[in-house]
């Protein structure tokens, strides 16, 4: 399996495509929405330039991992490509009618991915005729520097499904956790619940945000405080995660915090927006 299609040509598609072509795969970056596609190619080519300026790759191997990237708008280059790892919005909707597409474009043999932070594997797969071959690769942010991928298998995903990825995982040089199909995974389900513990801290006064990211950098390690994490990720992937949990267990205890969804209301999304829990620039 060497050749790959990307779709989506955000942060984390863009970064999975670039780990890609690093490991010397032939890669499609797919984006229908062409500016998109061109500032993605562009932060790719940024990120090579600086790995090149740190002395950590040649001139040489920055040129032939742009040479093995291949800009796409329109989905029927799936149809050359062995893997396509989706890393669309979060939505299930916009997912599902990728998966439904990709179905119909690709051959028999090649194996749909997606990189979903928390929906549910089985069911994008029940959009397609080929569920055994339906999997989540979920990379973790900055794509090129975290080493885990978790693995998800949908109820029905066949054993060579999974050892394939693991395997493609492993020539990435990062690490394969094998996840079953549970609403946020292990990533998820673990570190939202946090974020939103603190973010309740908050709202009920128990401290000042610098205060509550201190704790937990000085006191448990973190190299980040979850309020921060919370303005990198983006407040509305928070949430967004949350009511998944929420939804999904039907647990009281992944009921988003009101000031979440206050934040999110009032466009404070994060770093992105320039205004979260922290002011950026």
């Amino acid at each position: 399996m060497k050749t790959i299609m990307v779709i989506g040509a955000g942060q984390m598609g863009s970064g999975i495509a670039q780990v890609f072509a690093q490991s010397g795969f032939d890669v499609y970056l797919n984006d229908m929405n062409e500016a998109a596609l061109n500032k993605g190619m562009n932060n790719i080519e940024k990120l090579l330039t600086r790995a090149v300026e740190k002395g950590r790759m040649t001139d040489d191997q920055m040129a032939e991992t742009l040479n093995r990237l291949t800009p796409s708008t329109g989905l029927e280059d799936a149809s050359n490509c062995d893997v396509v790892i989706e890393a669309v919005v979060e939505n299930m909707d916009v997912k599902t009618s990728v998966f439904k597409q990709l179905d119909e474009i690709t051959p028999a043999h090649t194996i749909l991915a997606s990189n979903t932070s928390s929906l549910p594997i089985t069911e994008i797969a029940s959009v397609t005729n080929r569920p055994e071959k339906v999997i989540g690769m979920h990379f973790m942010n900055p794509v090129p520097v975290m080493k885990l991928v978790e693995i998800i298998r949908g109820l029905q995903t066949s054993n060579e499904t999974y050892q394939a990825i693991e395997i493609i995982t492993h020539s990435l040089n990062k690490t394969p956790v094998e996840v079953n199909d549970f609403p946020g995974f292990v990533s998820n389900r673990i570190l939202m619940p946090m974020i939103n513990e603190a973010i309740y801290t908050l709202y009920e006064g128990v401290a000042s945000v610098e205060d509550i990211d201190t704790v937990m950098k000085l006191g448990m390690n973190h190299p980040m405080g979850p309020l921060q994490l919370a303005d990198f990720i983006g407040l509305d992937t928070c949430l967004y995660i949350m009511e998944v949990l929420h939804e999904g267990f039907g647990d009281s205890k992944y009921r988003p915090c009101p000031l979440l969804r206050k934040y999110v209301k009032a466009g404070w999304l994060g770093k992105k927006s320039g205004r979260g829990f922290y002011h950026y620039e």
